[in-house]
């Protein structure tokens, strides 16, 4: 089965509209994000342009800021310390990557923790490592639970094996599954046999950025697979699952685009909505 992540993200996107039009009504506040963007990668403004329509469709207001690549990491830090003392901005979004002079992992440790939409900071790491209900998940792991949980997938007990061990997805996405009591095996580039370990997986979720590097005999039969990867290929976007020829071999696998991608966006608002609450003292 096809897990649409499109028409899952939609209806996340009206509980959270119609959640944020009851907090401007009773209480007349509106969320507001602080949208950092450093260079001008054409991918990266795109992106940013993408967000910044789907904040402005919730009612959610945006601080765009935009500097160029020569921008020093103490100006940066400035700027996020006056954001984190500004009562009226709710989240800091700091668009990666940043250029070499700047330490991103110092940047985003700076951001205060109930403004941290992105869930990057190490504290809020932390939190989620002790399944606190009061972290905040990075928005493409966060999404890829709402796609397990919205297809009604129990992970108790189950072999889940993750290919890829980046702070964003791979070690994040771990301790979910972890907090939600499946068995977790993290593969990364050094792993040898690879095969070996993602054919024993009840759930499969791969993130790492190569076109096709999941073939039909690295997948279980019945598996759950989900395509974390987004890669350009001859003008069109594909996943690392070989998709057409795995496709066949599961119960579920997420198609890209229109997977993880748009839940990933979703979970973004979710996060947003989160901080906003906490940020003005709304329950």
């Amino acid at each position: 089965m096809l897990m649409d992540g499109k028409d899952l993200a939609k209806d996340i996107k009206i509980k959270l509209k119609n959640e944020i039009d009851d907090i401007k009504r009773i209480y007349g506040v509106t969320p507001a994000v602080a949208s950092i963007l450093v260079g001008d990668d054409p991918a990266s403004q795109v992106y940013v342009n993408s967000q910044i329509k789907s904040y402005q469709d919730l009612g959610i207001a945006v601080h765009k800021y935009s500097f160029s690549k020569e921008i020093s990491e103490a100006y940066l830090l400035n700027l996020i310390d006056k954001l984190n003392k500004d009562t009226e901005v709710d989240g800091i979004m700091i668009n990666l990557p940043l250029p070499p002079q700047i330490n991103a992992t110092k940047v985003l440790n700076r951001i205060k923790l109930i403004k941290d939409v992105d869930g990057f900071k190490a504290e809020n790491l932390g939190l989620l490592f002790q399944n606190s209900e009061d972290f905040i998940s990075p928005s493409t792991p966060a999404g890829i639970m709402a796609l397990i949980e919205g297809y009604k997938i129990d992970l108790e007990g189950k072999d889940v094996v993750v290919v890829g061990r980046s702070n964003i997805v791979g070690k994040p996405v771990a301790a979910l599954v972890l907090n939600n009591h499946g068995t977790v095996t993290i593969c990364n580039s050094h792993t040898k046999n690879l095969a070996e370990k993602t054919k024993n997986a009840d759930v499969l979720i791969s993130a790492v950025g190569k076109p096709k590097f999941i073939t039909e005999d690295m997948v279980k039969e019945g598996a759950v697979v989900i395509d974390v990867g987004i890669n350009r290929v001859n003008g069109k976007l594909e996943g690392d699952i070989d998709f057409e020829n795995v496709q066949k071999k599961t119960s579920y696998i997420t198609p890209v685009p229109g997977g993880v991608g748009a839940l990933t966006v979703a979970m973004l608002l979710s996060n947003i909505l989160k901080s906003f609450k906490a940020n003005r003292g709304i329950i």
